[in-house]
């Protein structure tokens, strides 16, 4: 048997308080307020889930529906670049319309309850070209990136529009915006990092909270500016190497260090000076760049897999985190209406080639919107973190006596316990990318919290190779019922039908289990035995109808003991007047009275619990599409009740024809570029030689309402599209199929077709691309084809009831 016992590393004193400069000010009903440990609103510790979504880099009329989604997924702030190129390409003419519109999007995030962090700059990176400076910076004689008088005067004005944008959006006005981001990976400044913040309050842009990136022990300025941390699964920018870039191991190790000096050592001098190791105790452990994707470089293309986000982010909840950031949550496309292609490449002086249009960084939500398992993977940690944020805020770091030894320790099991008061989580974690960990067999734990030990489970285990997850330690299931322990990741708590009721969800293969006081009364589907002198309860078959009820000192008190893979599909709303829980494959967005489902199938089974008084009925669809066709229901499924609705599949969906216009291609000359003369991606010229294949779309498969999505799968190296001569989308080729979303060209692919430029792989070295699909690549070195092609319409289905209330928005609780 593993028997290990977890010790508290927080043994020096409390960090100070009072000693940031910054806050709600005086007055503000709810005040947000960091210390040195939280972040604080009206007292109460608040550790927010926090999605990168850019908002210049997607078509403003989709901006509602993708901020829904965003909040479907558990999210409850939005960060976002500005960047000044966009904004003020040339000199002087500032542009925040249409897509730039700045406080738009920022109102339609308070309007939907969602906080607001921008991040201003002025260098922004993001990989945008010059990272997001203009061109025009370089000859107007100034040094940017210091407080060179003549640079300042450039920020000043562009700081002042900005300022002007978001004028009574701040969270002390009532607004969504809780921070503000000063520059982004300037590590060496301190002073200029304050001269920033001190101009941009003097432009009118206002925050509770200022932040900075603080990775690679950057030297911030003392109490000004928060540092805010990242780790992630894969690295572009790393070497062309076969294999796993090496320093990306450390994310998948429960530790208290924050630092990552990895991210964005491709921009920084090798030899440069260190800082030191920051001092974590003045600060709250905050991240901002959790990397729930990666982006593809020409040289090094990462496949990142839903686990390995999955596991990255409980990793860094377990270590500490108060703030989970991910960049990027959606994915996005360059702007191509500028005067200058606006991604980072060779040409630009990068280290790294990136796709002229695509920057879909395998997100969460994809470049067209496209739900991905990693979005749903995230949202079971999330639901978590709403429910139990204000108490897991205030639980510090334990570790247990033998951490594992280095980065290159897979025999050791990876685990922590984030604890107070005698209550706690256990996180664990047995996933890492690449490299898999191995079962350990005979885990049990030991725990020693403020009022006893608690041993868990019951009886060793095997942890299987894969499995990450959270247990609870003292947890109060419900009033009058607190649980020893609890083998099961919890989820939520809510009433149901008038019963306190907490899910959880079954770690897949293993029992879960919970521990009661002694003489505890126990029904329903479970065994129940005493052992240690607890009583222990065994659930044997968990899912919707797993109900187990304990007689607590108030009430009955209900569990609920899904399946690992039905607490993917949970979902938490709020609407016709109540908090209910939803099972769905697919996200369910709640918006006023109407339940909305965007899927790529043509049948949705979706179950509620409490199900409405008033049943469900199907609602047409407010573009004028079909809708949803059929619904066939209730019908009882355990707790919930279960309805299935259809959709009609359009005329035009499935297999699209394929054109081959010209079979031959020529692959271009091999190409260096950036400092350290990696392989660069072909140019504009090289196309001219690619193989061609044009696809017609009928106008048929956009009468479904919603995103079209053109599927490809192809042979080669690159491939691009163009619809009317006009470049819409570009790929480098790493494994998975290629989406190009129609929606946006609707009238144009209707009228040109889409034409599909494929180049074969020129060079026998310089790329990486994961080995699992490296057959695929090196195919590309004789054949450059379009494979299969076919139209995925996103569907809508929409769903009323006859209460047919619309539950009011959560708004702020700011002035």
């Amino acid at each position: 048997m593993l028997s290990l016992h977890a010790r508290d590393l927080h043994t020096s004193p409390p960090g100070p308080s009072g000693h940031l400069s910054m806050g709600s000010r005086d007055g503000v009903r709810v005040p947000l307020t960091p210390d040195s440990r939280r972040i604080l609103r009206g007292g109460i510790p608040w550790l927010p889930v926090m999605a990168e979504f850019h908002f210049s880099r997607y078509p403003a009329a989709e901006w509602r529906e993708e901020l829904l989604k965003i909040r479907a997924g558990g999210v409850d702030t939005v960060a976002t670049y500005l960047f000044w190129n966009q904004h003020e390409e040339s000199r002087g003419t500032f542009r925040f319309d249409g897509g730039l519109d700045l406080r738009r999007f920022v109102l339609l995030c308070g309007g939907l309850g969602l906080s607001v962090a921008v991040r201003v700059g002025p260098w922004s990176h993001g990989e945008c070209r010059g990272g997001g400076f203009p061109d025009w910076l370089d000859g107007s004689g100034c040094v940017p990136r210091t407080d060179d008088p003549a640079y300042l005067s450039l920020v000043e004005r562009y700081f002042a529009r900005i300022g002007r944008e978001l004028r009574g959006l701040s969270y002390d006005e009532g607004g969504p915006v809780v921070a503000v981001q000063i520059e982004n990976e300037l590590y060496d400044a301190p002073a200029h990092l304050a001269t920033l913040r001190r101009l941009a309050e003097a432009a009118g842009i206002a925050a509770p909270l200022w932040t900075a990136t603080g990775w690679d022990a950057a030297d911030l300025p003392r109490d000004l500016l928060l540092p805010v941390y990242g780790g992630y699964p894969e690295a572009f920018w790393a070497e062309a190497h076969d294999g796993w870039a090496r320093e990306m191991r450390r994310h998948y190790f429960f530790t208290p260090v924050r630092d990552d000096p990895t991210i964005g050592a491709d921009l920084r001098s090798a030899t440069r000076a260190s800082h030191g190791v920051p001092d974590d105790r003045r600060y709250p452990y905050l991240t901002c760049e959790l990397g729930s994707g990666m982006a593809v470089a020409y040289h090094r293309r990462p496949l990142v897999r839903t686990a390995d986000i999955s596991a990255l982010a409980l990793a860094k909840l377990g270590s500490g985190s108060v703030w989970q950031g991910y960049y990027l949550y959606h994915g996005c496309s360059q702007r191509l209406d500028l005067d200058l292609p606006n991604q980072e490449s060779h040409a630009t002086g990068y280290l790294n080639d990136l796709p002229s249009v695509s920057y879909d960084f395998q997100a969460p939500l994809g470049e067209f919107g496209q739900v991905r398992p990693s979005y749903h993977a995230l949202r079971a940690q999330h639901l978590l973190i709403q429910d139990s944020g204000a108490r897991l805020a205030d639980m510090p770091l334990r570790l247990p006596d033998a951490p594992p030894d280095g980065l290159d320790d897979r025999s050791t099991l990876r685990w922590a316990v984030r604890s107070s008061s005698g209550e706690g989580f256990l996180f664990v974690n047995n996933h890492q990318p690449h490299e898999p960990l191995p079962d350990h067999r005979g885990v049990r734990f030991r725990v020693e919290l403020d009022g006893g030990t608690r041993q868990v489970p019951a009886t060793p285990v095997t942890v299987p190779s894969g499995a990450h997850f959270v247990w609870a330690l003292g947890y109060e299931a419900g009033p009058g019922v607190r649980l020893d322990w609890v083998s099961a990741q919890p989820l939520t708590r809510l009433v149901v039908d008038g019963v306190p009721t907490a899910v959880f969800a079954a770690t897949a293969g293993i029992a879960a289990q919970l521990s009661l006081p002694p003489g505890s009364v126990v029904s329903g589907p479970a065994a129940v035995a005493a052992h240690d002198g607890r009583t222990v309860v065994e659930i044997p078959a968990p899912g919707t109808d797993a109900v187990v009820t304990v007689a607590g000192s108030e009430g009955p008190v209900r569990l609920l003991f899904l399946t690992e893979e039905q607490g993917r599909r949970l979902q938490r709303v709020r609407i016709w007047g109540a908090e209910r829980l939803v099972l769905c494959a697919d996200a369910v967005l709640a918006d006023g009275g109407e339940l909305r489902v965007p899927t790529e199938a043509e049948t949705v089974s979706l179950s509620l619990a409490p199900a409405p008084a008033a049943g469900l009925h199907a609602a047409g669809d407010r573009a004028g599409a079909s809708g949803t066709t059929g619904l066939s229901g209730p019908r009882a499924d355990g707790v919930f009740t279960t309805w299935t609705a259809s959709v009609a599949a359009g005329a035009g969906a499935g297999t699209a024809g394929v054109e081959r216009v010209r079979a031959e291609a020529v692959a271009p000359p091999a190409r260096d570029g950036g400092p350290h003369h990696r392989a660069s991606a072909p140019v504009d010229a090289d196309y001219a030689e690619a193989a061609v294949h044009r696809i017609a779309v009928p106008r048929a498969v956009f009468d479904e309402g919603g995103e079209v999505l053109l599927r490809l799968t192809y042979t080669g190296d690159v491939a691009r599209a163009y619809i009317g001569g006009r470049l819409v989308a570009d790929h480098f080729w790493y494994g998975p199929a290629w989406d190009i979303g129609l929606r946006r060209h609707a009238e144009a692919a209707v009228e040109h077709g889409v034409e599909i430029r494929v180049l074969p792989l020129g060079r026998a070295d310089g790329v990486y691309v994961d080995a699992s699909v490296r057959d695929g690549l090196a195919a590309a070195r004789t054949r450059a084809s379009v494979d299969s092609a076919s139209f995925v319409p996103v569907r809508r289905v929409r769903l009323r009831t006859a209460e047919d209330q619309a539950a009011p928005n959560p708004g702020y609780l700011g002035a």
